[in-house]
């Protein structure tokens, strides 16, 4: 029997007309990305903060403030700038109505990040409490807000304070929910703006970040002066600025901005000059050598200042920009135009140089034949295997061809054993979520050639399902979660996958695609209530609350979490932890970790051992349960 159909309602009554804070409030997406809990560096909260520090930027280049305060707090954000400050009869509109700023013209703002009247005012419409005020000339102007709305508007005062204005704000919990900083996201923000803004001061909680080199100090920064086949090249006019050498590491690793901003996801400006490196690099040598080859184990940055950039979101995270505002140029001839007339002279004049490049090309191609062969047995084996086995539970949509608003949430999960996988499967989103089930414990790979990927089945059909195997621009899920058990086989199969991540595909770490998926520990429960713990702390809160004698389950396995229960934790209000590493330390924390030197590793465990037992501050009740692998 045929449903019936409910006949939608489409009259005067069903068309609404939002004004710009509720239509922010609702959909807040279309104006800061995704409403994260600040586990991804792409997260709202982080914008939020880009957006006020855009504005000082701003000011900065103008020739104004050579100073920025940046303090974050548990859930407070505040930034000073000292630049001319806003107008103060212009304060309360500057912050809370939409499309107003200084910025439409082009000649005061003309290489500005921000030109469209949105960030601060989406800051404060998405936070539960906002204030700023302005310092110009001895007064002072002060207003307050409440989810954007104004609550006081202070009057004038004279003050003694410096020029500049000051921002402060607290993200509204009812918007992001649970959310919390990650440090290290804010201080490689901060990091950004002054290798591209040298000369000007920040200070994050207290701490001073100031560069004079520009991206010669982003990539000094970012390597190992010991890993580099060749000093860095540092290239710079007034509209482009590149920096750029090669390692002894896998993979390409570039970091690009437009006008200040930092492009994660690139764009044109980046295509166009990987383009530029191999045009200008075979020209040099008068060979064809292969693309792979040249680009191999790079790692460069480049920044460009440009009239009106085009991003493909509010968020600015990819350049769209594709012919230069009021010039003949594409973005393509102007990066090409630069790289190969200053490389090709850079190269010309320091031979040391251009040998090493050679002997790092010429390497790249012998490793890459070396592995042709076995590399097509891979492939096959790789495609019987998705054809005859479950390994991998693919979703419906991925990274390339979803819709931008469902980019960021494709995700695989990594898991041990078939009872974990099949949970998982049982209780995913299968358009966005795809499992990936691993057989016993991966292969330690640190110290090994890239030879092993194809030559181990287990790391061959990992690399496959998240088709990674020619360019990390491929990769199928924004989030690759490892999934494993909280004890001590599944944290040693956490270090492989990150082993093996960190050996051959950096690019997936660097760029805050790899995660950890944290699950419960405890189920404490009543007959009225039911609720999941994540550590002891959490616990002892649950007992506390529930009171009485209430039941305790302890979770020794995923694969012991039922379906239904999974569904809370991969859903919205799924715990992801970033794999964050500092890039410098990623040799020395390999070769001690995963290294030959066992001896030394078992002295350090003996030398630092320490049982630790929290007091328990009320009376534990007797664990009913306790589920077991």
């Amino acid at each position: 029997m045929a449903k019936q159909q409910v006949e939608a309602r489409y009259t005067e009554d069903e068309v609404k007309t939002l004004d710009w804070l509720e239509h922010i409030r609702i959909r807040p997406g279309m104006y800061i990305g995704k409403t994260g809990d600040g586990s991804s560096m792409d997260d709202g909260i982080y914008i939020l903060l880009k957006e006020v520090i855009d504005n000082c930027i701003d000011e900065y280049q103008m020739g104004y403030g050579k100073k920025v305060e940046v303090t974050v707090t548990k859930d407070k954000v505040s930034v000073r700038d000292y630049g001319r400050g806003i107008p103060l009869g212009k304060l309360v509109d500057c912050v809370s109505q939409i499309n107003t700023g200084a910025k439409y013209d082009s000649q005061a703002f003309k290489k500005s990040v921000g030109l469209n009247g949105v960030g601060t005012k989406a800051v404060n419409a998405l936070s539960a409490r906002f204030s700023a005020y302005a310092v110009r000339d001895g007064q002072k102007k002060l207003a307050e807000f409440e989810a954007g709305k104004l609550v006081k508007d202070h009057k004038l005062e004279k003050t003694d304070e410096p020029n500049g204005t000051y921002i402060e704000y607290l993200p509204d919990t009812k918007i992001f929910r649970n959310f919390h900083y990650i440090h290290d996201y804010v201080e490689l923000m901060i990091e950004n703006y002054t290798y591209l803004n040298t000369g000007l001061a920040f200070y994050y909680n207290g701490n001073r970040y100031i560069s004079q080199k520009g991206l010669y100090d982003l990539l000094s920064h970012k390597k190992d002066e010991a890993s580099l086949r060749y000093p860095i090249i540092h290239l710079i006019s007034e509209d482009i600025e590149i920096a750029m050498s090669h390692s002894n590491q896998y993979g390409e690793e570039y970091y690009s901005f437009v006008n200040g901003q930092y492009t994660v996801q690139g764009g044109t400006h980046l295509q166009a000059f990987r383009e530029a490196i191999v045009k200008t690099v075979r020209d040099f040598y008068k060979k064809d050598y292969d693309t792979v080859d040249i680009r191999e184990a790079i790692c460069a940055a480049i920044s460009v200042r440009i009239q009106e950039p085009v991003f493909e979101s509010q968020t600015k995270t990819k350049l769209g920009t594709d012919k230069l505002h009021g010039e003949e140029k594409t973005m393509k001839q102007f990066v090409l135009e630069f790289v190969k007339e200053n490389l090709d002279n850079y190269l010309h004049k320091n031979p040391e140089t251009a040998d090493a490049l050679l002997k790092r090309i010429l390497q790249s191609e012998r490793e890459r034949k070396e592995i042709a062969g076995i590399k097509k047995l891979a492939n096959d084996r790789a495609k019987k295997a998705n054809i005859h086995n479950k390994k991998l539970r693919d979703c419906r949509v991925h990274f390339n061809d979803a819709k931008a608003e469902q980019r960021l949430e494709t995700t695989l999960f990594i898991t041990e054993g078939d009872s974990a996988s099949g949970s998982l499967t049982k209780s995913r989103n299968p358009d966005l979520q795809a499992v990936f089930s691993l057989r016993g414990k991966p292969l330690n790979c640190f110290g090994l050639t890239k030879k092993v990927v194809y030559e181990n089945e287990e790391f061959n059909l990992l690399q496959h399902a998240l088709n990674i195997e020619d360019s990390i621009d491929d990769l199928r899920y924004n989030n690759i979660v490892v999934a494993t058990d909280a004890d001590v086989d599944g944290m040693h199969i956490r270090l492989l996958l990150l082993t093996f991540f960190l050996q051959f595909f950096p690019d997936v770490v660097r760029n805050g695609h790899v995660k950890i998926l944290e699950t419960p520990l405890f189920r404490v429960r009543n007959k009225q209530k039911t609720i999941y713990c994540y550590n002891e702390v959490e616990k002892q809160a649950a007992v506390k609350e529930l009171k009485g004698n209430p039941e305790i389950t302890r979770f020794k396995g995923l694969g012991e979490i039922s379906p239904e229960e999974f569904e809370g934790f991969i859903g919205d209000d799924i715990r992801l932890s970033p794999v964050i590493v500092e890039e410098k330390e990623v040799k020395g924390l390999l070769e001690y970790y995963m290294g030959k030197n066992t001896q030394e590793r078992q002295e350090f465990i003996i030398n630092n051992l320490r049982v630790e037992k929290e007091e328990a501050k009320v009376a534990e009740p007797e664990i009913i349960e306790e589920v077991e692998v």
